[in-house]
């Protein structure tokens, strides 16, 4: 073994002296010169976008947390609305009710969604419930359109029931949400909309990290005479002495107007504490991944730059041992 070692080492150094093409030094050492750049600069490049990567992750770690503080700083300031409007539509709930399960011919379904994204799955889940609303309410006989407010859910329904949206608003937290606004925009509905039931479709807030898919629905005054008429829980309407020159039909569409409003009202700032509060969790979870990431590349960077030391010192010390061989 040793032997036929000797004789590939002697073939090896004799090989340059009966080369046919003799080899010039200098362009002999540009040459290893360049081949060294090369795999110095793979080696860079290679700790370089490491590097690069890690850079971009903690940005993008810094923008989510500022995300996280900003939705916090909101919510509180939403969600001390959303608590003071429940007492809006609450004396009409138990003086009017709210009766999912009629059944009438002009169904409208009022989907609440939010302008932005990067808030988990509340949009995807109230456009869910929503075409769930119009597959149980549509038929031969029935009609049931929709009413979109909010760019997420205008972008999802219309795909597939472009044919079905009556009304869509968007862009309307551009401003802190009050009762004024939100009453003209239910004013603005119900003189476009030609209804027997009104739908609306929101996530009621619980916690930040909990929302309740939510549905409320408001009759139209004709079909709340009828109900009560029939009896049921709005049979105690009749209870009631009415005041003044307005007839029953006119104080009930009064009625039915104020109570879509407030209803509206404390639906769309329950969907805005639920969309922020969605987001907090989001952004949280997003900031705990870069940090996931960023020990990950961290620890990639550690390796790659140990492993390009520990090949220069090889390579170091394979030179010094072949000049003093």
């Amino acid at each position: 073994m040793a032997m036929a070692a000797l004789r590939r080492e002697g073939r090896r150094i004799a090989a340059p002296l009966i080369n046919p093409h003799p080899i010039n030094p200098l362009r002999s050492s540009l040459a290893s010169s360049d081949r060294e750049h090369t795999l110095l600069g793979v080696r860079s490049i290679s700790t370089q976008v490491v590097r690069n990567r890690m850079k971009s992750v903690r940005n993008i770690q810094k923008i989510t947390k500022a995300m996280k503080m900003v939705a916090a700083s909101k919510l509180r300031a939403i969600q001390t609305k959303a608590e003071n409007s429940r007492g809006l539509w609450q004396p009409f709930t138990a003086l009017l009710g709210d009766t999912p399960s009629v059944d009438v011919k002009k169904n409208v379904i009022v989907t609440i969604s939010s302008d932005k994204g990067l808030c988990g799955g509340i949009n995807s889940t109230s456009v869910k419930i929503s075409r769930g609303l119009h597959k149980l309410n549509a038929g031969p006989e029935k009609e049931c359109k929709y009413v979109i407010l909010g760019e997420k859910a205008k972008a999802q329904l219309v795909r597939d029931s472009k044919k079905d949206i009556e009304l869509a608003f968007t862009e309307l937290q551009k401003n802190p949400l009050n009762y004024t606004q939100v009453a003209v925009l239910a004013d603005d509905i119900l003189k476009n909309v030609e209804y027997d039931a009104l739908r609306i479709v929101f996530n009621k807030f619980q916690s930040v990290v909990a929302f309740v898919p939510t549905t409320s629905t408001v009759l139209s005054p004709e079909v709340v005479e009828r109900e009560a008429e029939a009896g049921g829980k709005l049979g105690e309407l009749d209870s009631y002495e009415i005041e003044g020159g307005e007839t029953k039909s006119e104080v009930l569409q009064n009625l039915t107007e104020f109570q879509f409003s407030c209803v509206m009202f404390n639906a769309m700032l329950e969907n805005a504490c639920s969309e922020q509060g969605a987001r907090m969790s989001a952004m949280d979870s997003s900031s705990r991944n870069a940090g996931d990431m960023l020990d990950r590349l961290t620890l990639t960077y550690n390796r790659t730059r140990q492993a390009s030391i520990t090949t220069e010192l090889i390579e170091i010390i394979s030179g010094a041992s072949a000049l003093e061989g």
